[in-house]
Order: C-alpha cells, then structure tokens, then sequence
C-alpha cells in the first residue's frame, strides 16, 4: 500500500509538472505572438530604398487622424497624405506584422506618385496608436470600416475608395472585404496576406518551434480570447471574409513566401467569388514583391486601381 502510495504522489506531481509546463508553454505563446512588443517597430533591418521613402515621407506635409478603436478607449491614429493634385480617390494602406505606417513609406510614396490620396493607419498596438494586444487583423477590420467612413466624411460622398495592405495587412484588407461596406470602396488589393489567424501560426508554430498545432493553438486560443477579443481557432478567416466579397480583388503572392506560405494565396484566390486576379511573383521572399519588382508592381497594382477607381 505503501509503494502504490507514493506511485499515485510520483503520478500527481508529474501530471502537475506537464500542466505548469503546458499552461507556460500557452502564456509565452500568447505573449510572443500577441503582446505588443517594446522594441521599436519591427523594421530592425529596413532596405535602403525603405528608408529612402521614409525620409521622403517625414517631408511631405501629412496630416493626423484619429478615432476610438470599436468597442474600446484605444486611441487610433494615421497618417494623411493629400494627393498634389485635389481627387476625390483615396488609398487606405494597412501595415504589416509589427509594422506602422512609417514601414509603409514605399507603399504610400507609390500611390501618391499616382495621384492619389493616401490614409495609412497604425493598427491596434502599432506605431503611434494605443493597445497593448496585436488582433492580426480580425478586430482592426472593424476599425478599417470606421476609417472608410472618415475618408468619406471628410473627402466627400462622392469618395472613390480603394483598400491595400501587405502581410498582416493583407490579411487585414481581406477580412476587411467581408464586412457591409460603403459603396465608396471600389477595389481591394492584397500582397501576401494569409489565409486565417489559426493558419498562420500554426505555420509559424511548426516552423520557429517544432511543436505540432495541436492542442497548443486550441487552448492557446481560449486563454488568449479574453486578452484580444476574439477565439483566433473559430474566427479570424480571411478565406470566410473573402467568400462575402463583392468588390474586385487583386491578390499578390512571391514564390518564395516561406512565413505566409505561397500555397495560401490560392486558398484565399479560391474563396473570392467576385471580380478577381492574382500575380504569383518569381523570386521573391514575403513581402518583398514592390521590391524585388518595384516598376512592374506599381504597373499592375495601378492598373487594377484605375480601372476600378477611375
């Protein structure tokens, strides 16, 4: 009796033992991914031609807008770059992973060197705005419809409005897509966004760690809803988003995307039943489409705003 005794103990303390190893394993999962980091703004090792377009952009004259973040106090902010020319068609560019609107100085030079309007918002936990918690997308959709309603508030009801974003951001656009939106936004262009929240860290679970996704994703995903507003394993699909889109899309993907793996652009290519086109990008790495291919982007990504914004 004894001996089965301290077998039972020896049983208990090592099941306790995997608990407390399994719960850390979930709270630095959830605080790697989610918490905003203290950093700087996640461009460590920014190109040459990123910090040419930066230092263009911090002398242009940008304007600041601001508004609450849906359902919270967390003050937004963005930057506004007027078109040279007066236009009533504006671009919303959405950042990346980690990101700001300053990471997307290229993006936003681009489409002012196109005559348009630019609104570049830092998203929840981002740049200038407030929050502690990245939502990958799945809670800034909403904040992006509160900034559709800005442009057009400010620019006018006859507003011509196009949507843009790159890696989270094109996650971002696309959950975007799937929402009741003005008859002011006309287009939506994406560049190696993924496919859902759940998707991409399980990629990036697998990769960086060598864990399997589950059950590490499903409970991480119930002790982290408290914290980011939403359970990331039963929503957060761009491919659910994009199956409500009824605005032309353009999809973007390099060939060598290993972070948001290429094969999501077709799961996100074959879940839109609107207007569509996709560009599979030789040689390029995640989000590097613009610059391994700088002219021939601002070619077709122009083109596809024009004609739907024209």
């Amino acid at each position: 009796m004894k001996k089965r005794s301290i077998l039972k103990k020896i049983a208990l303390a090592v099941i306790v033992v995997i608990v407390a190893v399994y719960a850390a394993a979930n709270a630095y999962l959830i605080n790697y991914a989610f918490v905003r980091p203290s950093d700087g703004d996640g461009n460590d090792r920014p190109s040459k031609v990123l910090v040419k377009n930066q230092k263009w952009l911090s002398k242009q004259r940008t304007y600041l807008w601001e508004q609450r973040a849906v359902g919270t106090d967390i003050k937004l902010k963005a930057v506004y770059l007027p078109a040279e020319t007066k236009t009533n068609k504006t671009i919303i560019v959405a950042h990346g992973y980690h990101g700001s609107s300053y990471n997307m100085a290229s993006y936003i030079r681009m489409f002012h060197n196109q005559g348009y309007n630019v609104l570049s918002p830092d998203d929840r936990a981002s740049g200038k705005s407030g929050g502690r918690f990245i939502t990958f997308g799945w809670k800034d959709r909403l904040d992006y419809c509160r900034w559709i309603k800005q442009v057009i508030k400010k620019n006018g009801n006859d507003s011509r409005i196009g949507l843009f974003g790159v890696s989270m951001g094109g996650a971002t656009v696309m959950m975007v897509s799937g929402e009741k939106l003005p008859k002011q936004v006309k287009a939506i262009v994406e560049d190696c966004g993924y496919s859902s929240v759940y998707d991409e860290l399980s990629t990036q679970l697998t990769d960086q760690f060598g864990l399997p996704k589950e059950p590490i994703l499903s409970t991480a995903a119930l002790f982290a809803s408290p914290f980011i507003g939403y359970n990331f394993a039963k929503e957060g699909s761009s491919v659910a988003q994009l199956r409500k889109n009824k605005r032309p899309i353009f999809l973007i993907h390099g060939d060598s995307d290993d972070f948001v793996p290429t094969s999501m652009l077709q799961k996100n290519y074959d879940a839109v039943r609107s207007t569509k086109e996709k560009w599979v990008v030789k040689n390029t790495r995640h989000a590097n489409a613009y610059y391994t291919h700088p002219k021939e982007y601002a070619r077709k990504v122009g083109k596809f705003f024009g004609k739907y914004l024209d």
